[in-house]
């Protein structure tokens, strides 16, 4: 008889399975929103396993996402390095920084880690430019590859599999256990033996390397990057909004909020693009007074009473 434990893994590997037929149904149009669904879920999803569980609202999604796409832009127009270098290297540079900004901003209280994440994006991409203009010449790079839409969406489809399995994983470790008990006190944990410090900065990497990884593989995207494209703080915001609206209690919640979230913002920035920011604001409030707990929260509210 199968394992309960293993019930949800195997779901959502056919789940996963019957995903990597879209780009074989869906071409143009359509198969780019479902590289922008897929991009989204591995970013909200990896964002939720180290802010669900701590409650630090990172904001600097947009900065490692930036640095992955960003350094492959560069090595391959300013050094000749091919696609799948700096794709492999870039995670590991934004894993390091991730190590250094943890190690100084999470011993501090969640308000200044918040303020500090929500500048980061905006200063490195000031430093960039900078550096840029003043010594490289040029703002731009160009990311020119074999990879088309289908590519970028199987290798974001691999991504999303092994953040999921990566959270399931976590669910059922000590690392994991260490993080439940932190979020609900961080006294307690360290009472009991936590290194609470450690435990936040382990999490908080492995946001920084997901992030900086889709970042890099989204890069042939763009064609042409410059960093007022790739270090987008709107970027962070949308990430935050989509996991909070799914919920971050359950694996999946984050995924019930791309989707509507995803489809909602290709019709708004279509049809109202000065309307944006509004819709960001909006969402919050909604999120913060309707439902503080996702739709995986309704969900769950809905089942407890049916059942009573």
């Amino acid at each position: 008889m199968m394992p309960a434990s293993l019930r949800p893994l195997l779901v959502a590997g056919g789940l996963l399975g019957l995903a990597g037929f879209v780009p074989l149904v869906a071409d143009g149009y359509w198969l780019s929103i479902a590289v922008t669904i897929l991009m989204y879920v591995a970013l909200s999803t990896s964002w939720a396993l180290f802010s669900g569980p701590t409650h630090y609202i990172a904001l600097s999604t947009g900065a490692f996402f930036g640095i992955g796409g960003y350094l492959v832009g560069l090595g391959m127009s300013d050094y000749d390095q091919s696609f799948w270098a700096m794709a492999a290297i870039a995670p590991f540079v934004a894993t390091g920084l991730a190590a250094l900004i943890g190690w100084a901003t999470l011993r501090l209280s969640g308000v200044y880690f918040v303020i500090f994440t929500l500048g980061l994006a905006e200063m490195i991409r000031n430093l960039i430019s900078w550096i840029q203009n003043n010594f490289l010449g040029s703002r731009g790079l160009y990311v020119l590859t074999d990879l088309d839409e289908r590519h970028i969406y199987w290798m974001l489809l691999a991504i999303t599999a092994g953040v999921f399995l990566f959270g399931w994983r976590l669910g059922r470790s000590r690392l994991g256990f260490a993080l439940r008990i932190l979020g609900n006190d961080e006294e307690v944990a360290r009472h009991v033996g936590i290194n609470t410090a450690r435990t936040k900065i382990l999490m908080f990497m492995t946001t920084g390397f997901v992030a900086a990884l889709v970042g890099a593989v989204v890069a042939p995207r763009y064609y042409y990057i410059e960093p007022n494209v790739v270090f987008s703080p709107e970027l962070s915001f949308i990430v935050v909004i989509m996991a909070l609206l799914g919920g971050t209690r359950r694996l999946y919640g984050p995924l019930l909020g791309v989707i509507p979230f995803t489809l909602l913002w290709e019709v708004i920035s279509v049809s109202f693009p000065n309307a944006t920011t509004m819709v960001l604001g909006l969402t919050f409030l909604l999120i913060v007074y309707g439902i503080p707990n996702g739709i995986t929260g309704l969900l769950s509210g809905f089942a407890a009473r049916r059942s009573a």
